[in-house]
């Protein structure tokens, strides 16, 4: 399985546009190779760089597994978006206090349609489908407000 992004490539800066310096909006996606037995995807956007804790950009769960694309400032579809770090659901750009940081773009297939309401969180949202990954990819951004 693939995770990919048009606006920018692995492991590359992340345009100024999908960040907090920019329109703030979420960047395209294109999701390759799901496993046919997928039965929703998650997807969790998290920079482990930040000061405090790992900071939560983006949590949408209950992805349809036929999903290959996904465009700018839209919600995969039929994803459900959890509560972010920034205190509401929804994506929340790349938005470093000092330095250069890591964003995770992290995409998981599911044997099952996770049961969780709409507020939850990251570590809901982990808890409640540690046993039913099936794959898993990952696209890592670079942010620096400098």
């Amino acid at each position: 399985m693939k995770i990919l992004s048009s606006a920018f490539n692995h492991n590359k800066r992340i345009p100024a546009k999908y960040t907090c310096d920019g329109e703030n909006i979420s960047p395209p996606l294109q999701f390759l190779e799901v496993p046919e037995s997928a039965k929703s995807l998650v997807l969790i956007v998290d920079d482990p760089d930040a000061p405090s804790k790992v900071w939560v950009h983006w949590v949408v769960y209950n992805i349809n597994p036929q999903t290959s694309k996904v465009r700018e400032n839209s919600v995969p579809e039929g994803g459900v978006e959890g509560m972010t770090d920034f205190g509401k659901p929804g994506y929340g750009g790349a938005c470093p206090p000092s330095g250069a940081h890591r964003y995770f773009f992290k995409l998981y297939a599911l044997d099952t349609i996770l049961d969780l309401p709409q507020s939850a969180t990251k570590q809901m949202v982990e808890e409640k489908m540690q046993r039913n990954i099936i794959d898993r990819a990952e696209l890592i951004g670079l942010y620096s407000r400098t």
